[in-house]
């Protein structure tokens, strides 16, 4: 519904409208809140379209979606039955002095589409309440219907018409967890038979048949991916000679025609999801896995950039994308290219040979394009927690990932095809990352006095964030306060318009090179072909809804991660409850407005709610006793017990 409200806010053209919107369109119409002109219909402008921001005192602001407007005020008496995070339409008060103001004309959708409810028994009565919070979920059931239901039973719940849409497990198994995370957003593994048919039809890459492609077969491609990978969305050749970088990504707009039923499947999901034991893919793994996987020792169709870089500035004087095939010569993983540059691995033939040849010199490039862009973006060193779990869903161990040369030198690889891809068009999908607000940089500066660090605020954010993190080295507190660095940033999200990526230090920056895992660049590559062939139709047919699906992918973007952070948690939660009352060492994260801690042991990185009233300070070292555990919600509670000295 978002969707269509935002496109309603641009101008919809009539023949954008699927056969489920049709419906909202007609009953929209006939309550005068849009109009239509020219084929195209939009809001009426006594109405505005947005979600109900915080209600306090019985009145709200609506957050207005889709233009840069300020919020409308909602006063008392026009609240209705909506609630926080609503999808309203609301008419617009006018002629009316002080602050814009409006009234709710329709509630179109909840805050949350979908949740989780769980059977709870308390003082020998039953209750069906959200696995968030524990209140009472609105669905109409009979006593009869909850008491043939086990306590500690999962349901899938659909809010729009609060029904029961399926049962998920038992919260003792788990192995419920993942179906958990994934309900609460809607997410499923399986596709339509439609969907698999399509994409089982097609067959393998018979070069003959695309006589228009570019042939780079004879060139050395390989990829470099984690071990566990099975969707190589990139490969990777450096012609030394001539200082070209030819960065071949998989073509998945070959296979993946705008508004099919796979193509609407991949705007559903618009990610794949990455947990500790499978993925949940975008696209089906007949795809995914196989055809547009970028595998070795087969034909594959690549979009390619071809950059010449200048091999004293580093920068790119040419480039040009087009469509290819390549064959790749050899898939490793990060590790063997890690062995490789430390002289623990050699080469097995001869293309293996001039692989490794070309990648030495390719590493010297690398190294120093990163020492280039460090000069006006950020390094920010990051814990990242890596999990094993067990066939059962239980946690076996964690690691914390580690960036290596091998990372490192398709990182500054990818950077440059995702700077050339942005650079072909001022209007289309940018990955934007504005700049901090004074008012967050403010509480940066708060929070790292209280450890002692006083901040000195140089010219620039970019200085003054150097200085921070000079500061915080030699204390030996670099990935805790690049932690907090991160928290006081604006978030990364997708725009139709340029705003420059802060963090990167970029100009202008975008999402070209995994279009098997990112819809984003799925898109991107569709606009790089039009612009390529100078058709203005397909340009102009690519970006015509473009706002709504850039604040679409934004959202699910969220969703993922959220999804990924929360599977993680509810493991840390079981692992916790098997080790109730034992004694783990532990670092403070957090202060205000509660004292947390990550667990910092045999396990590492398990989040800690603090219920003892000890004085501790940011980042302090601690002992702590694991105390209480609540499953549903997945948080653990502990107490300090001593200073881990």
């Amino acid at each position: 519904m978002k969707s269509l409200l935002i496109r309603l806010t641009h101008g919809l053209s009539e023949l954008d409208i699927s056969p489920q919107e049709s419906k909202d369109i007609n009953n929209f119409l006939s309550k005068k809140y849009i109009t239509k002109k020219n084929n195209t219909y939009i809001f009426n402008s006594k109405y505005r379209a947005g979600t109900l921001g915080l209600v306090q005192n019985s009145t709200a602001y609506l957050n207005v979606i889709g233009e840069t407007t300020r919020d409308l005020f909602i006063d008392e008496g026009d609240l209705g039955e909506a609630r926080e995070g609503d999808l309203i339409i609301a008419q617009r008060i006018l002629g009316q002095r002080g602050k814009p103001s409006a009234k709710i004309a329709e509630i179109v959708g909840r805050a949350q589409t979908y949740s989780v409810a769980y059977v709870k028994l308390t003082d020998s009565h039953k209750s069906l309440v959200d696995i968030k919070n524990d209140y009472p979920i609105g669905v109409e059931i009979t006593k009869e219907q909850l008491d043939s239901y086990k306590v500690g039973e999962i349901f899938k719940i659909n809010n729009q018409n609060g029904t029961i849409m399926e049962s998920l497990g038992l919260m003792d198994d788990p192995l419920v967890d993942e179906k958990i995370v994934l309900g609460e957003f809607n997410k499923h593994d399986e596709f339509d038979e439609e969907v698999l048919k399509i994409a089982s039809s097609f067959k393998e890459v018979d070069a003959s048949k695309y006589p228009l492609r570019k042939d780079l077969r004879a060139l050395s491609f390989c990829s470099i991916d984690p071990v566990t990978a099975k969707d190589y969305d990139d490969a990777i050749y450096f012609d030394d000679k001539n200082t070209t970088l030819y960065v071949a990504i998989a073509d998945v707009s070959e296979y993946v025609k705008p508004f099919g039923a796979i193509d609407n499947e991949a705007i559903y999901r618009c990610f794949s999801i990455y947990l500790p034991h499978r993925s949940i893919p975008m696209l089906p793994r007949q795809l995914s896995e196989t055809l547009c996987s970028l595998q070795p020792h087969v034909d594959r169709l690549a979009y390619v950039f071809e950059m010449k870089l200048d091999p004293n500035s580093l920068e790119v004087t040419n480039s040009k994308v087009y469509e290819a095939i390549i064959h790749s010569d050899r898939r490793f993983n990060y590790e063997e290219i890690d062995s490789y540059f430390e002289n623990k691995l050699g080469a097995k033939n001869s293309k293996e040979e001039e692989i490794f040849k070309w990648i030495t010199k390719l590493r010297v490039i690398t190294d120093d394009l990163k020492k280039k862009r460090l000069k006006v973006g950020y390094d920010f060193r990051s814990n990242e927690i890596e999990m094993k779990i067990d066939e059962k869903g239980k946690l076996i161990s964690t690691s914390i990932a580690k960036e290596t040369p091998s990372h490192a030198l398709i990182e500054d690889c990818m950077l440059l095809a995702n700077k050339a891809a942005a650079n072909q068009f001022s209007r289309g999908i940018f990955r934007i990352h504005e700049q901090p607000s004074q008012n967050k940089l403010q509480s940066l500066y708060q929070e790292l006095a209280g450890i002692g660090m006083f901040v000195d605020i140089k010219d620039s954010t970019k200085d003054t964030i150097s200085g921070i993190q000079k500061s915080a080295s030699v204390l030996n507190l670099e990935a805790e306060v690049d932690a907090l660095i991160i928290r006081s940033q604006m978030r990364a999200r997708y725009s139709p318009l340029n705003a420059g990526h802060f963090g990167l230090g970029f100009d202008a920056y975008t999402h070209f090179t995994s279009p098997i895992r990112r819809y984003s660049d799925l898109i991107v590559h569709r606009l790089l072909k039009a612009i390529n062939a100078k058709d203005t139709q397909e340009g102009s047919y690519v970006l015509r809804n473009i706002e709504s699906l850039s604040m679409t992918i934004s959202e699910k973007e969220r969703e993922a991660a959220t999804i990924e952070q929360n599977f993680m948690a509810r493991k840390f939660a079981r692992w916790a409850k098997e080790n109730l009352t034992k004694v783990f060492n532990a670092k403070i994260i957090s202060t205000d407005p509660e004292v947390k801690a990550d667990l910092n042991d045999e396990i590492q990185g398990a989040r800690l709610i603090i219920t003892s009233n000890e004085n501790v300070v940011l980042f302090q070292d601690v002992k702590v006793k694991l105390d209480k555990v609540d499953i549903a919600k997945a948080k653990i509670y502990a107490s300090i017990v001593g200073e881990n000295v």
